[in-house]
């Protein structure tokens, strides 16, 4: 996976890291999350590489079901009330620490996922300076 991009996202509520440093995914960072599906709850890791599906769970999740997913600081639910375009199920969303945000599908199996930043250019600027594109 040449010129993979790594996020590191936050809490959009308690604004804490959601960043997993001790349990990596294709060799970078995980994303640990709290989630709640029809067999009770469990956790989370996410792949941090924008556009990967890896992750790991310690419960059960059946293809095309609707997870809702937590803050592991602040258990607030971080589904939010847009709409995936896709499969009309809710979004879930994460700040970038370089300031955006990332949204991912709760559906599983669903790949619709997206980057929104606020400030474009300056946030264009600290890509290309991190990533070197």
């Amino acid at each position: 996976m040449a010129n993979m991009v790594s996020v590191n996202v936050n809490c959009p509520i308690c604004k804490k890291s959601l960043m997993d440093n001790k349990n990596l995914l294709l060799e970078k960072p995980s994303i640990k999350l709290k989630i709640k599906t029809k067999d009770g709850l469990g956790w989370i890791r996410l792949c941090s590489i924008y556009g990967s599906y890896e992750h790991e769970s310690d419960i059960s999740i059946s293809d095309d079901e609707i997870v809702e997913f937590s803050c592991p600081h602040c258990n607030q639910v971080l589904n939010t009330p847009e709409l995936c375009d896709k499969c009309s199920a809710s979004m879930v969303s994460f700040l970038l620490d370089k300031g955006g945000k990332v949204a991912i599908c709760s559906r599983k199996g669903c790949v619709k996922h997206y980057v929104a930043f606020e400030e474009i250019g300056l946030l264009l600027k600290k890509f290309f300076d991190e990533f070197g594109f």
